[in-house]
């Protein structure tokens, strides 16, 4: 079973140029999301519609529902963005915080708010298929 609660050791091996590549990457996404939110405030905020047709209204909320959902997303999002930019402070972005082995820069490329190695990932996933989660 993959023990979630293990910290690896503060081991660096990534390059510093690296480091300051993703964190770039992260603090663009990060920008790029908060941009979008800022956005759809602004759009939700300032319309003044109108429908006497209930089924237009009804297009209009359920489109604002979609949004919100979305935006919700891109909410959780952020947090997972801010530790990994935590985690490059604290020389800890790249390392697998169940084996403290290196991931891989091409999943970082992916996904660059992974916690975790392709190895240990598909672990916890069948692990969850498993579980019916």
């Amino acid at each position: 079973m993959i023990d979630m609660t293990a910290k690896p050791e503060k081991i660096q091996t990534m390059k510093p140029e690296k480091l300051q590549f993703f964190r770039r990457l992260l603090a663009q996404k990060a920008n790029d999301l908060l941009d979008e939110a800022e956005k759809t405030v602004s759009d939700m905020t300032t319309g003044k519609e109108n429908f006497p047709d209930p089924n237009d209204r009804a297009t209009l909320e359920s489109d604002r529902n979609f949004e919100l959902r979305i935006r919700d997303r891109e909410r959780k999002l952020l947090v997972k963005i801010q530790e990994a930019i935590k985690r490059i402070d604290d020389g800890l972005f790249g390392m697998c915080e169940v084996c403290g082995g290196p991931i891989s820069e091409k999943r970082l490329m992916a996904r660059p708010v992974t916690t975790l190695c392709i190895d240990c990932k598909t672990k916890q996933e069948k692990i969850e298929r498993l579980k019916g989660e």
